[in-house]
């Protein structure tokens, strides 16, 4: 008789807010009018394995907003601005108010290539690999400075020391971690499916990152305000089959950037696995 073996998966998740982003709207849901405005946190998700300490996105390049003349080079116009949450490296800060050292991070994988997404790669050149999307890459490498008009700046990944793990389509990055091909807002955009392990009681998580921004995105189906080479209706789609994702796991989805959202889900997550 054929004996099941249980699958492990992820046994934590903490939600970090790697900073804010002051900005129209509009760049979430698209076609509001421009003068409405928001600040929303970047996020990152940090995932504990079997394996060791996973990373999902990894906030801005610090050195891009302190420095006053990369600042104007990188963020001239005042529609954007980018905060960030203290006076160190982010990711640093956020994982040591847990207890975590950097270096306890075995693996990264970047829902995208934008500026609030990549910036922090700096931080694990050269030590642990970085997961993307093969055509994310690409594109973020090619027909410069195109990408750097859509606030993808070369300089936060192109870096020989990187080692790049590249899909191409659905993968399992590590055991209960699925990167979810969500192409539109950017060319190789992933989302990824989180499932836990039974041993802290089952179930899972669908984060959408930037294929929906906000709950409003998720609910209304409404497109988002930022895409590269689609049609914003075209950005519904992946929306969409999120959401079947979610129902059909009986998970949450969770959008990339919500105000309100992301700090109900970070003490949710801080009640589920306090210990």
């Amino acid at each position: 008789m054929a004996t099941l073996v249980r699958r492990s998966g992820v046994r934590r998740i903490v939600l970090l807010t790697l900073g804010w982003e002051d900005l129209p709207k509009n760049v979430s849901v698209y076609g509001l009018p421009p003068e409405e405005r928001f600040r929303c946190p970047v996020p990152g998700v940090l995932l504990q394995t079997d394996g060791g300490w996973v990373l999902l996105d990894t906030g801005f390049n610090t050195a891009l907003i302190r420095d006053p003349y990369l600042r104007r080079r990188y963020f001239p116009s005042a529609e954007y601005q980018p905060v960030l949450p203290g006076p160190g490296e982010p990711i640093e800060e956020s994982l040591s108010e847990i207890g975590i050292d950097v270096d306890d991070i075995g693996l990264v994988a970047v829902s995208h290539l934008h500026v609030d997404h990549a910036g922090g790669l700096k931080l694990f050149a050269g030590r642990v690999p970085v997961h993307a999307q093969r055509r994310e890459l690409d594109y973020g490498l090619s027909n410069h400075p195109e990408p750097q008009r859509h606030s993808i700046f070369r300089v936060d990944f192109d870096d020989p020391a990187i080692d790049w793990r590249l899909a191409d389509g659905e993968a399992e990055i590590a055991p209960g971690i699925t990167a979810i091909p969500t192409y539109g807002h950017t060319p190789g955009h992933q989302s990824f499916l989180v499932e836990l392990d039974e041993s802290v009681g089952g179930g899972g998580y669908v984060f959408a990152f930037d294929a929906a921004d906000l709950t409003e995105n998720i609910e209304g189906e409404l497109p988002i305000g930022g895409f590269i080479d689609v049609d914003p209706q075209d950005t519904v789609e992946p929306i969409r089959r999120l959401k079947r994702l979610a129902r059909d796991k009986g998970y949450p989805l969770i959008p990339g950037h919500d105000p309100h959202v992301w700090p109900e889900m970070t003490q949710h997550f801080r009640e589920r696995f306090a210990h």
